[in-house]
């Protein structure tokens, strides 16, 4: 079975029709667009890759991208002046905080110093509570990324049957609100679920991010449901060399499923164009409410 099976849910595809729609909307501004910046502190390898892939998707689309690397000994505090500082410039549009942080970093407290209009990973509470209030357009990028391929589908969301298996702050809950905000009816399962599979066998569509290899299972799935499987792990092959995998067993869910997203070049892709789009949506805000010279 191959990616191109037309049961996988392509989200490089996904992500070139998403970024294409945000380079013509930063072409057709007013003013020019300003940089998005990320910040690194501490000196985090396994971040790199993706920090790589965010510049990549600014450089496609036409948005300046800053990469910041601030000392592992600055203070709490410190970094929260430094953030505050980027919310009064005009010439910043946006702030990514690259996660982990340092041990005595609490990376809550520093979400909630960016400014929501310049908060493009929708991780500042704020931003979080608006999705609530059925106001998605900042909405956390992974989950808003889930949501964007389950409409790719093609099913109606309204009435739909959706399980989601996870319940993070940044993933499982923002999802589940987001899709309550078009009309399905959710269900969010978490570790003490008396019967995860009870739930996710009566689901139009499985969304899982736990964190577990090969979690979701063929016998845990709907005939014709769409998996979107939100999980990345590394397993140890025969050999002793690592590979990425989601928490679906793909090839048994794929006997049943109608719709499953691979792993890698499913949700990952998809969740960096939504980062470009939530971009692109805070310079368009910030243009309205007159903080920009247009």
């Amino acid at each position: 079975m191959t990616n191109k099976d037309p049961r996988y849910l392509d989200g490089v595809a996904a992500r070139a029709e998403i970024l294409q729609d945000v380079r013509a909307r930063i072409a057709s501004a007013k003013v020019p667009i300003g940089k998005l910046v990320s910040i690194s502190i501490g000196d985090v390898d396994e971040i790199s890759v993706y920090i790589r892939g965010q510049a990549r998707a600014a450089e496609q689309v036409g948005i300046p991208f800053i990469q910041e690397y601030w000392p592992a000994d600055l203070t709490q505090d410190e970094c929260k002046q430094r953030l505050l500082a980027m919310n009064d410039d005009k010439t910043i549009i946006g702030v990514i905080l690259q996660r982990p942080v340092p041990k005595h970093i609490n990376v809550r407290s520093l979400q909630s110093a960016i400014h929501p209009l310049k908060d493009v990973e929708g991780m500042n509470p704020a931003s979080i509570g608006n999705i609530v209030y059925n106001d998605l357009a900042l909405a956390p990028c992974t989950a808003a990324a889930s949501v964007e391929l389950i409409r790719r589908t093609g099913l109606n969301l309204e009435g739909l049957e959706v399980v989601m298996i996870g319940h993070s702050e940044i993933v499982g809950k923002p999802a589940a609100f987001m899709l309550m905000a078009e009309g399905a009816t959710v269900t969010v399962c978490h570790h003490m679920t008396r019967s995860v599979a009870a739930h996710s066998r009566r689901a139009d569509a499985v969304l899982v991010a736990v964190g577990i290899p090969n979690f979701i299972t063929s016998d845990m799935v709907k005939p014709g449901a769409a998996v979107i499987d939100i999980g990345i792990n590394q397993v140890k092959t025969d050999d002793g060399s690592t590979r990425i995998v989601g928490d679906v067993d793909t090839a048994s869910v794929l006997d049943v499923a109608s719709w499953v997203t691979p792993v890698p070049g499913g949700v990952g892709p998809v969740t960096v164009a939504m980062l470009m789009r939530n971009a692109v949506t805070a310079f368009e805000r910030q243009i309205q409410l007159g903080w920009l010279d247009v």
